[in-house]
């Protein structure tokens, strides 16, 4: 298929997928969303750039190979897990840390980064790598 308006149109909507992706992957801490949300919305993106533009463009856009990118999401989950064994916790207890907190201002905890949230990483790029392996294949074969 070579449509230059599905071609055109393509470029802005990888782009705005990517971005709301990243913006359920953030959201999903507190609210509906989350990595695995985030991840199906970012493979979306790149779906859609694979069947504009073909498997081999979508493989050079990604610069990694879909596979490595879900084998470092999923190192990094289990890094997250693994964490709070350094602490003397339980495996996936969610550890804490705040960022920028001024120290001479006692209601100031800072930015809150917790280890759950690097899990949601994980599983955003667990998800995404899996999709665009699958699909990539699949897209190939045709």
């Amino acid at each position: 298929m070579n449509s230059i308006i599905l071609n055109a149109a393509t470029r802005l909507l990888v782009a705005l997928l990517l971005l709301f992706s990243v913006f359920m992957l953030l959201r999903g801490h507190n609210l509906p969303g989350g990595g695995f949300i985030g991840g199906l919305i970012g493979a979306t993106g790149f779906v859609l750039h694979a069947i504009a533009m073909g498997a081999q463009a979508t493989r050079d856009t990604l610069r990694h190979e879909p596979q490595d990118i879900a084998m470092i999401g999923l190192g990094i989950a289990l890094a997250s897990g693994v964490f709070a064994v350094f602490f003397g916790e339980a495996f996936f207890t969610g550890q804490w840390w705040f960022a920028g907190a001024d120290p001479s201002d006692p209601d100031d905890k800072g930015l809150p980064i917790s280890s759950v949230l690097f899990f949601d990483i994980g599983v955003y790029l667990v998800v995404f790598g899996s999709i665009l392996t699958l699909v990539l294949a699949l897209e190939e074969e045709v």
